[in-house]
């Protein structure tokens, strides 16, 4: 079968993102080049789908749709929701859904107790150290929570990260008509995407920026 992925096409970078994978996504300065990216991540992605116990085994990728980003994608954060992710999310794919969320957060634990707290700077001289890195992305994900209706005022324990996490899955366990799951906010498949995509992401960053 092939591999579902669309993309999202800001005024000068490109995001390519898979479908049926929450949080496989990746960057580049064309359509050819993300899709590329996309690829060469394969046997990263896999690692969490392994971790959530999944076959992992995606076909040749075949573009479904093309959606329009802006300077946020061009930034380097995915934030256009495609015709796609309103198609409405049974049960079984919310349960798979959650599994790799749930596996997410646990690799990125795990790569953040194995990585010095000082990391290599980026080519210009920035990038977050690994304890503020570790700040940002539970932060991102309080936020990211709100659009689905989970609110948490900030905490600084493991206790209150647990919580947030359990109500996130909560809601995303739940099987949706494709609809935004509060006013004003985020359709469940979109929601998953970009909560694994950033855990993910700061995952392959932490990775690669290890003294």
């Amino acid at each position: 079968m092939n591999h579902r992925v669309y993309l999202e096409i800001g005024p000068k970078r490109v995001f390519a993102c898979s479908a049926d994978w929450p949080g496989w996504c990746r960057i580049g300065r064309t359509e050819e080049a993300a899709i590329e990216a996309l690829l060469d991540y394969t046997p990263r992605y896999r690692v969490i789908a392994g971790r959530a116990g999944l076959e992992f085994a995606p076909g040749d990728p075949e573009i479904v749709e093309r959606v329009k980003g802006d300077r946020n994608t061009d930034f380097g954060a995915i934030g256009a929701i495609p015709g796609l992710d309103r198609e409405p999310v049974g049960a079984p794919e919310a349960a798979r859904t959650v599994a790799l969320a749930r596996a997410a957060w646990d690799v990125f634990a795990e790569v953040a107790a194995a990585s010095p707290e000082e990391l290599r700077k980026g080519p210009r001289g920035g990038g977050r150290d690994r304890d503020k890195m570790v700040a940002h992305v539970v932060e991102a994900e309080r936020a990211y929570a709100r659009k689905i209706g989970v609110r948490h005022k900030p905490f600084k324990d493991t206790a209150g990260l647990a919580a947030l996490r359990e109500d996130i899955v909560r809601v995303l366990s739940r099987p949706s008509d494709g609809g935004p799951l509060v006013e004003g906010g985020w359709p469940a498949r979109y929601a998953a995407r970009r909560i694994v995509w950033h855990v993910a992401d700061h995952i392959w960053e932490m990775e690669d920026r290890r003294i």
